[in-house]
């Protein structure tokens, strides 16, 4: 098959592959479509922790994002990893210079096991010049907190933070809700003209490493392909549920999702 579309990740990398740019990578390839990258740092990292972090310079993202788009046009964006205010500010003179229109921005700040992966003025920056450009936010409900300064113990207060992200720039959010004790998972997506609320199941595992990589990459993936963009959204978190659905239980910490899940090899090769 042919790819169906050209993505860029702008991210960290994983060494245990479960997220970052690798989840990043192995999921645009499962959906159909060509990934390329521009790697922010290099993370020292299993399922049980994160090691630790090599950061490379504003410059040498700023021309990896360049000098690929120049070769290979981006029919859309997906941001992850952004660990200082040099790297942010970089990426906003990148995106200025391509003029890609397809951004969508996960705010990574949090590993799983807890280690911070961003600092605070990269905070204020990202909430006051670098949400303008994203088309979608796709913040956990630790995230949302942080960026809209707001408490979050339900659906409706998911769906102020979501507005206040609005009101900060970005032009959609969707707000995930894995962090809420429920049975349920409720990802809010939250544009000026609706609200939607994705309602599934919550799966009863530890093996969630590299979930919120995964979904905005696929949600990119969709909304390279020319999927409205909160179908993108659904197809996305349908995507990731089957992804943590196949429970892999890899490692001894928190394991990576399923990324082939969407992938039927044909017979030839098995």
């Amino acid at each position: 098959m042919k790819p169906k579309s050209k993505v860029l990740i702008i991210a960290g990398s994983d060494s245990s592959g479960g997220a970052g740019i690798q989840a990043d990578i192995k999921t645009i390839s499962s959906l159909g479509s060509y990934a390329m990258v521009a790697i922010t740092a290099v993370t020292i990292q299993n399922t049980t922790g994160v090691k630790g972090i090599i950061p490379i310079s504003p410059k040498k993202i700023f021309d990896q994002i360049i000098f690929t788009s120049k070769d290979i046009k981006p029919d859309a964006i997906k941001i992850g990893m952004l660990h200082s205010s040099g790297v942010i500010n970089s990426i906003i003179e990148s995106l200025k210079r391509i003029k890609v229109k397809k951004i969508i921005i996960d705010p990574v700040m949090v590993a799983k096991g807890g280690t911070s992966l961003i600092d605070n003025k990269a905070i204020k920056i990202l909430k006051k010049k670098l949400l303008k450009f994203a088309t979608l936010i796709t913040p956990n409900i630790p995230e949302a907190e942080i960026l809209s300064d707001t408490k979050i113990d339900n659906p409706d207060d998911m769906i102020l933070a979501g507005k206040k992200l609005l009101s900060l720039g970005a032009k959609n959010a969707l707000i995930k809700g894995g962090h809420l004790g429920s049975r349920y998972v409720s990802d809010v997506f939250v544009s000026n003209s609706e609200i939607k609320i994705f309602k599934n199941k919550k799966f009863s595992t530890k093996n969630t490493h590299g979930t919120g990589c995964t979904l905005s990459s696929a949600i990119t993936t969709f909304f390279s392909c020319g999927k409205p963009l909160k179908k993108s959204c659904e197809l996305g978190i349908n995507y990731v549920n089957n992804a943590i659905g196949s429970n892999l239980n890899y490692g001894k910490g928190r394991g990576p999702i399923n990324h082939l899940n969407s992938i039927i090899l044909k017979k030839k090769f098995k």
